[in-house]
């Protein structure tokens, strides 16, 4: 696949560490110039040296994706470093946990920001730009199981995933005439920085996974590309669960 991201640009949100790192890293060593948000503008720069130290194009740019103006400037560095923009991934997502009974109004309005507000309008500035070039382009969610199944206390944290997956499908009249595709990834448990601190995770979801274990971030990475990559031209509108299997059977983490 190394030949199909050459001359691409890309945003990759949130991934200053974990999925949107790896799909960030795996992008540019795959011949992709590469525009990678985070959060914390430091942990971006820091994501963006390990990503450049090892040949990737590679800019880093902070700002919280809830508010408009981070993502027009996404669009407009993309453009302007590099001269046009062509992937689009909204990877950048906050998970809260709360008893649906107790669960806060400020909680929901930052939660429904990120997951939903981000998404919507990157996908917004970039499919613009990408009309106005003319040449198509790719658009991805990042999803969730919890999108599927039910898990406690993550109602609303699988509310807004399950919308994301619905904007996927919803974008598919509007984008499919202009060569763009929109689609999106649920991905399972999956070792990341932040899992691997939750104690007894690995332990549990390898006995609760089909496959025998949690993914990798590698594992979503690779699907990521996939969908992004000319090979997934006739899939749009589809959400890729990467689960090893969990979802199939549903067993509840004890």
């Amino acid at each position: 696949m190394d030949k199909f991201f050459h001359q691409k640009t890309a945003i990759v949100t949130g991934a200053g560490i974990g999925i949107g790192f790896e799909i960030a890293k795996q992008l540019a060593a795959q011949g992709a110039a590469v525009v990678l948000n985070d959060l914390d503008s430091g942990l971006a720069e820091k994501a963006a040296s390990q990503i450049a130290a090892e040949g990737g194009q590679v800019l880093p740019v902070g700002g919280n994706v809830s508010d408009l103006a981070v993502l027009q400037k996404l669009v407009d560095e993309a453009v302007a470093n590099f001269g046009s923009l062509d992937i689009a991934v909204a990877n950048a997502g906050i998970t809260t946990y709360g008893d649906f009974f107790e669960y806060p109004p400020e909680q929901f309005q930052q939660l429904v920001a990120v997951n939903l507000q981000g998404s919507f309008f990157l996908a917004q500035f970039a499919a613009r730009q990408m009309k106005k070039q003319g040449t198509g382009g790719r658009i991805l969610f990042m999803s969730s199981v919890t999108g599927h199944q039910s898990h406690r206390h993550l109602a609303t944290y699988g509310m807004t995933k399950a919308g994301l997956e619905m904007l996927a499908r919803g974008l598919v009249t509007e984008l499919a005439p202009l060569g763009i595709t929109v689609n999106a990834i649920a991905p399972g448990a999956t070792l990341t920085e932040r899992t691997l601190h939750d104690p007894g995770y690995a332990e549990i979801w390898q006995k609760i996974t089909p496959t025998g274990r949690p993914a990798t971030v590698q594992d979503i990475a690779h699907a990521a590309l996939f969908l992004l990559s000319p090979l997934s031209g006739q899939i749009t509108g589809q959400t890729l669960v990467v689960d090893g299997g969990w979802t199939a059977v549903s067993p509840q983490p004890g």
